[in-house]
């Protein structure tokens, strides 16, 4: 789904020769059955496994129709051209609901989004500091909700913790976490003190909070 096709007011085909590349422009609120339709016109005839299919976006589904519709599509997707396509790889930006991304991740061969540092520094956690490194793969997801849903600028976990509807996390799980997430460049902590470590959420990255979480859920496919 690129970006001409989200823009076009009505369906056509068209044809490149010279780059051997055709595209169906489909229309901004074409229903997901058009779009899997549209896939598989355009793979007809196509040997299997040649083709990589790259959805460079899938929060505008999550955003139009919810995130359990945007799931669904990416089944879907993999149901009908899994064994078609060479590989799948889905894109998510991070203004999408951050549930979306941890929910799609193991669907597919790559996550599309992790940076080259942020995964480094991901291999770099897994290595040096396996049991935080545990935390932040399980629950990166839930402690981007924390910080976004807390209103303190200096919270304690467990007072991010609070913040949080229907947690999985405990506090001290969820406080491992956030150390992870300091030490992978998302997060900082604030002040020296000899009581319990209290994060800035001022210096919060969300774009690194995503690229963290990308590299993650893209290892996860891997595995």
């Amino acid at each position: 789904m690129s970006g001409v096709a989200r823009s076009g007011a009505a369906a056509s085909t068209q044809v490149v020769p010279n780059n051997g590349l055709a595209y169906t422009v489909l229309g901004r609120d074409a229903e997901s059955e058009r779009i899997l339709d549209a896939v598989d016109d355009n793979l007809d005839g196509v040997p299997s496994g040649t083709v990589d299919l790259v959805i460079d976006d899938i929060a505008p589904v999550a955003a139009r129709d919810g995130v359990d519709a945007a799931v669904a599509f990416a089944d879907r997707l993999l149901g009908r051209f899994g064994d078609r396509a060479n590989r799948v790889a889905i894109g998510c930006s991070f203004e999408g609901p951050v549930e979306l991304l941890s929910r799609v991740g193991d669907r597919v061969d790559a996550v599309v989004g992790a940076d080259a540092d942020a995964t480094a520094a991901v291999e770099r956690l897994s290595r040096d500091d396996p049991t935080t490194f545990g935390y932040v793969r399980r629950h990166w997801a839930e402690a981007m909700r924390g910080i976004e849903t807390c209103d303190r600028n200096y919270p304690q976990s467990k007072q991010v913790h609070a913040a949080l509807t229907d947690p999985e996390t405990t506090p001290r799980t969820l406080g491992a976490t956030l150390s992870g997430l300091v030490t992978l460049g998302a997060l900082e902590t604030w002040g020296d003190t000899v009581g319990p470590t209290r994060y800035d959420l001022t210096a919060y990255r969300p774009e690194r909070a995503w690229a963290v979480g990308a590299a993650l859920e893209a290892g996860a496919s891997e595995e």
